[in-house]
């Protein structure tokens, strides 16, 4: 059994951290002119899973935040005055990356009316898998979709918790692989995890604390897809990228998909730097009436209803979605890695925390 989709996700199941220099924010604003479709495939765990989408922008133009609020050193405050949420008692002050860049660090969002309702601190010890009550492993190439070149892989192969992370490795296959994608032998594995038979959430504060590799063809992604793609499909179900960044990871992109219906924008560092420099937190608020995209919590970008109906689509983004985690390798967007690409290439997760204001909405 197979279904038309991009960008997709597992099929889910019925059942139920002083001061720094204030920074420039620079917003890019990015039309998508197509997204690219792609067939699923039945996974090695016999768990249907669709596929990963291209949302390239084009016809790109710059414009400055012109918002002039200042950082006061523990994550700044956004432009809709919700700091980005962390647990009671967490660090809010900030660490510095590998290469001197400086961590954006959590800070408590209690006092904002958030929830914490549901989350994973990837604190289990070393070596260990991903925890099989919150996470399932998708398992195969993808289908070939966005001419992607990863195989997928379960267990501590490619996704480990080490030092209170989670690490997502892509790796270069040894020559003797028996490993076979689409396009033959198998160049790279990954890994790639979603929550679809064990959480999913209408509305609230989806966040996610990330350090990005650079390097030509890489392609992580924190994002959701409605928990109704079984049957439906994409685009109907509706996508959210919270964050998609690509090669060098000059910019995080946040984007919607549904049927008739892609709106996304790009959030660039000052001087554009790398986001592979430090953490970042990645963050969604999502209500009935809008959807907001944040870095660091500032808030980049926001979009309603009225958007969809504007450009004659739909918004299905009043159900439930599932969370996604995955590195690609190569594919349209990115394109395949090259002789600049050092492999392995790793994503550290810190954590992804769910919260909500009133009715959950969660299942």
């Amino acid at each position: 059994m197979e279904h038309t989709n991009s960008h997709g996700g597992a099929t889910p199941q019925s059942t139920t951290r002083g001061p720094r220099p204030a920074p420039v924010w620079h917003v890019v604003l990015c039309a998508v002119v197509s997204i690219t479709t792609a067939h699923c495939t039945q996974s090695d765990s016999s768990t249907q899973w669709p596929t990963f989408g291209d949302a390239s922008p084009v016809d790109s133009a710059v414009t400055p935040d012109s918002s002039g609020v200042e950082d006061s050193g523990g994550g700044s405050a956004s432009e809709t005055g919700a700091p980005a949420p962390g647990p009671p008692g967490a660090d809010a002050g900030s660490d510095a990356g590998p290469d001197g860049a400086v961590d954006a660090g959590p800070v408590d969002a209690s006092e904002e009316g958030w929830t914490l309702v549901w989350s994973d601190e990837f604190d289990g010890p070393d070596g260990s898998a991903v925890d099989p009550t919150k996470w399932m492993h998708e398992v195969g190439d993808n289908g070939g979709a966005n001419s992607e070149r990863e195989y997928y892989t379960d267990g501590t192969a490619n996704a480990v918790v080490e030092g209170g992370y989670l690490v997502i490795t892509a790796k270069q296959e040894p020559s003797n692989t028996t490993d076979q994608c689409w396009y033959g032998t198998c160049l790279y594995t990954s890994a790639r995890i979603n929550t679809s038979q064990a959480f999913t959430q209408t509305y609230g504060r989806f966040e996610s604390r990330i350090q990005v590799p650079a390097a030509q063809g890489m392609w992580p992604a924190f994002w959701m897809l409605g928990n109704n793609i079984g049957n439906v499909g994409w685009p109907a179900c509706g996508e959210i990228d919270i964050l998609e960044s690509i090669d060098t990871a000059m910019f995080a992109a946040g984007s919607l998909h549904a049927s008739n219906y892609n709106d996304t924008a790009q959030y660039t560092l000052p001087g554009m730097a790398s986001f592979s420099g430090a953490f970042h937190t990645y963050a969604l608020e999502w209500s009935a009436t809008a959807i907001s995209f944040f870095v660091d919590d500032m808030m980049y970008e926001t979009h309603t209803p009225a958007d969809a109906m504007k450009a004659g689509g739909e918004w299905p983004f009043n159900q439930p979605f599932f969370i996604i985690l995955n590195l690609a390798v190569g594919g349209g967007w990115p394109g395949d890695p090259d002789n600049t690409t050092t492999f392995p290439q790793v994503m550290k997760v810190d954590y992804v925390r769910v919260y909500s204001r009133g009715s959950t909405g969660a299942e």
